[in-house]
């Protein structure tokens, strides 16, 4: 049966003003700015106040995201929002923002998939446009990862930061249509969203985790997860390269999880990249903002215009499960 084409129309981001610089976090616990820069690579990242909630910055994200796509709240068919950090469970996230917007009736959904959870909700909704349930969806990925993090843990406050990415996605230019094996055997270089590579390992579903009853708190085998990312999600990378119709060597810009800056490195270096192609690095200056780090990153590229408009960028996330998703995209 023949399927929509679809493409990311738009992107907006949103960042808390507070930023916590290293220095600061050495007044805190026991590390240095030194030491900060030299393993997980980060500089500084962003705090959201007390009173500023995931919901917050989830909509301002969207509502950047919608301005950039010219479309109106009731063009919206779908809202999702990627986030493990979310203290409300019902309504969802989504929900929220959909009514703060005035998105009027489309269907609203949370998604956790950890720091895979942007690529997983991205392609989800894809999947939903491509199958005419809804002509246009909102995609975000939202955390306050300062809500759950241990302040008094120097292994992991220094990681992580908070923040929200948005994406709109809609029909492709000509609503170019073919079946799912088509477009599987010749790839979507140049179509948009391509088919996306995802799973999970739950033999290591303890690596990444944010478990407790009542006052989570992040944790992770940071050794695990480095070893787990640096062997397999080169693979990963080339097999949504392949299925999308294209090499590595092709690729305009690689946007992946922005977990530690030493991860991305290792990642990249193994993907035989064209010399011009860039490499979001967003972590320095952001930190880990877990399902929101892909479109937060995504949307700086496209804002100061380091990717050009109509070229392939490979969108790659892991995180908690051990779950992994990814996809190549046409930058807007």
């Amino acid at each position: 049966m023949p399927e929509t084409a679809t493409r990311i129309l738009a992107l907006g981001h949103h960042q808390p003003t507070r930023v916590l610089t290293n220095d600061d976090l050495a007044g805190m616990v026991d590390t240095s700015d030194e030491w900060i820069r030299r393993r997980p690579g980060i500089a500084t990242r962003r705090i959201a106040d007390r009173d500023e909630s995931v919901t917050d910055m989830a909509t301002a994200a969207a509502a950047k995201a919608l301005a950039n796509a010219g479309l109106r709240p009731q063009d919206i068919g779908l809202v999702t929002v990627a986030t493990c950090s979310a203290i409300d469970r019902c309504p969802s996230i989504a929900a929220q923002v959909a009514g703060r917007l005035g998105i009027p009736d489309a269907v609203t959904f949370d998604l956790n998939n950890g720091c895979a959870g942007f690529c997983t909700a991205l392609a989800t909704a894809d999947h939903s446009v491509r199958a005419s349930a809804a002509r246009h969806a909102l995609v975000i990925g939202a955390e306050k990862m300062s809500d759950v993090v241990d302040w008094t843990d120097r292994s992991t406050c220094v990681l992580l930061g908070d923040g929200a990415g948005a994406a709109v996605i809609g029909p492709a230019a000509g609503e170019q249509t073919a079946s799912a094996g088509e477009r599987g055997a010749r790839g979507t270089h140049g179509q948009g969203i391509g088919p996306v590579v995802w799973g999970s390992d739950p033999t290591r579903s303890d690596a990444v985790r944010l478990l407790d009853d009542w006052h989570p708190r992040f944790a992770q085998e940071g050794q695990t997860v480095f070893r787990w990312v640096t062997a397999e999600l080169p693979g990963i990378a080339r097999e949504a390269c392949r299925r999308a119709g294209i090499t590595p060597a092709d690729l305009a810009g690689v946007v992946t999880h922005q977990a530690n800056l030493r991860i991305i490195e290792a990642v990249v270096r193994q993907l035989d990249l064209a010399p011009d192609a860039v490499t979001a690095q967003d972590v320095v200056d952001s930190g880990n903002t877990s399902a929101a780090s892909v479109p937060l990153a995504l949307s700086k590229l496209v804002e100061r215009g380091e990717v050009p408009s109509g070229s392939p960028v490979l969108l790659l996330s892991f995180g908690g499960g051990l779950s992994w998703a990814g996809q190549v995209v046409t930058c807007p």
